[in-house]
């Protein structure tokens, strides 16, 4: 049986050591240039080395993306970049590229670090995984579009030291593998170049020739048609099929998540791996479980995408473009003081007297009450309602340490 990794997305320094103590096998950032999230927060030089240097402490892998469509104006400091990533000690593990002139860039200028290819490069045949591997690619990244059985089928043909990278959890994209045009051309803003303004998820109308400015609502309910929207990837419930494909690389989508959306995915995944390559019958037992902690973090609904075939037409969500929620992000805990109290960084609203929740990377959540709250000033208060607020939290009814993440159920 493969054993395969879980890669985990992580948007800062915080998320990054959130997905590593919640279980991921390895970590996938962006530096502040040349990846495909460029609102995300993304790493400077110094966070990402130090994010990389505490990953490894753990034992657990980074690979920096760097998947842009590059243009002219774009390569030379996309050297410069490669140069100062073969620089650091300890550097990441990997590459994520789509462009094949910034592969051979990398190549030439750190080809110490190894290189995968992105989903972007639209990777969806046998023969395409071997010219990357001939060029010197450790790992590719399939196409959102393959189901199960073409997997299967390109690890029947491909070298056995080759990996494969799959998405299995996450926001699907409208267009072929991300290649999307409608950012560029509604707003300027390129998704291949990492600005994308997701206009698939906007609500649209129909707009006859003659008659400009006259919008006709496409209607399913009283909110409208959402069109172009989809609903978010899950094979939580699928472990065995992906793991019989061959694949070496369970893929989590979302680098603009939350370190409460990291967490939760990253210990659901986890502990159904560990589960099923211990016992499948443990896997199969505790499947409501699963269920029931992935839809602790926001999501669209679920769909398995093209896994086991074209989609029908219920992949998209016609009524809504926002995202499910039943769980609020209200911080993590940072030191714990030798009189008890939690140290965090408030994410959200929360007061004295409240129950929340306490969510352990081991699979535990323990309720707890808000007894006091003291502000960086050394002033108690009644509520935390401003945001980014550095705190001393006391709770009653169970104990915290260092990365716990504090949630709200709503």
């Amino acid at each position: 049986m493969r054993h395969p990794e879980l890669l985990i997305p992580a948007s800062s320094l915080e998320v990054l050591k959130t997905a590593v103590i919640y279980g991921a096998d390895a970590v996938y950032i962006g530096g502040e240039a040349f990846s495909l999230r460029a609102k995300a927060k993304n790493f400077s030089m110094e966070d990402m080395a130090e994010g990389i240097a505490f990953a490894h402490e753990h034992g657990v892998k980074v690979y920096v993306t760097a998947n842009i469509l590059a243009h002219n104006r774009d390569l030379v400091d996309i050297e410069t970049y490669f140069r100062e990533l073969g620089k650091m000690d300890p550097g990441p593990d990997a590459l994520i590229i789509a462009d094949p002139g910034v592969f051979m860039a990398a190549k030439r200028i750190c080809p110490q670090i190894e290189r995968h290819i992105s989903t972007q490069a639209n990777n969806t045949n046998y023969e395409t995984y071997r010219f990357w591997y001939e060029l010197g690619a450790k790992r590719v990244v399939s196409a959102r579009e393959l189901s199960l059985e073409e997997i299967r089928e390109i690890r029947a043909h491909i070298p056995e030291d080759m990996e494969i990278e799959t998405f299995v959890h996450g926001a699907m994209c409208i267009s072929y593998s991300g290649r999307c045009l409608l950012s560029n051309y509604f707003t300027g803003r390129d998704a291949n170049q990492g600005a994308c303004t997701h206009p698939c998820r906007w609500k649209y109308a129909v707009m006859e020739e003659t008659r400009p400015g006259e919008y006709l609502p496409v209607e399913e309910n009283e909110r409208g048609t959402y069109l172009f929207n989809s609903k978010d990837l899950c094979m939580i419930e699928h472990i065995p099929d992906l793991i019989g494909a061959g694949i070496d690389s369970l893929k989590v989508e979302g680098r603009m998540k939350t370190a409460l959306y990291v967490a939760t995915v990253a210990r659901t995944y986890r502990k159904a791996l560990d589960d099923y390559q211990a016992d499948p019958a443990r896997y199969e037992s505790n499947m409501d479980w699963y269920r029931e902690q992935i839809a602790g973090c926001t999501y669209r609904r679920f769909t398995t995408g093209f896994f086991y075939g074209r989609p029908d037409s219920d992949s998209q969500i016609y009524d809504s473009n926002t995202y499910l929620k039943d769980y609020t992000y209200l911080g993590i805990v940072g030191e714990v003081c030798p009189d008890g109290r939690y140290r965090l960084e408030q994410r959200n609203k929360f007061s004295v007297g409240e129950q929340i929740e306490i969510m352990k990377p081991d699979g535990q959540n323990i309720a707890v009450t808000v007894e006091h709250i003291q502000d960086s000033d050394g002033i108690f208060q009644e509520s935390a309602p401003h945001p980014k607020q550095v705190l001393l939290v006391s709770l009653s009814g169970g104990t915290a340490e260092k990365y716990d993440i504090l949630r709200r159920k709503e």
